[in-house]
């Protein structure tokens, strides 16, 4: 009510920025995405045609054996995966899945 702007600029003005919850959504998205990297083969990465680095952190976390070692580089390559367009590896991955059932489907009795 004490807003000294006239009506028409407050309504005008976008967004400046999402949420925190869209921050935070958009974080564990790409995180999940980069989760899903680390299952595939490297030779299967090499073809997802990735930035130098973020191949370098997912083959490196692949070879850790410590849980909690693998933890921490989980979430560094979410950090990675933040700065970079996710949709064209999203894509790769989908041309890459299986037809079949998913892993997780159950069978019909």
């Amino acid at each position: 009510m004490n807003d000294p702007s006239p009506p028409d600029a407050r309504s005008a003005q976008p967004a400046e920025r999402p949420s925190r919850s869209a921050r935070k959504r958009s974080a564990e998205a790409v995180q999940r995405l980069g989760e899903r990297l680390l299952t595939l083969k490297p030779q299967q990465l090499r073809q997802l045609e990735l930035p130098p680095i973020l191949l370098e952190s997912i083959l490196e976390t692949q070879a850790l054996r410590s849980r909690s070692a693998h933890a921490r580089a989980r979430q560094y390559i979410g950090r990675l995966m933040r700065a970079i367009d996710p949709l064209p590896i999203e894509r790769a991955l989908a041309a890459h899945a299986p037809a079949g059932r998913p892993r997780n489907a159950k069978i019909p009795r």
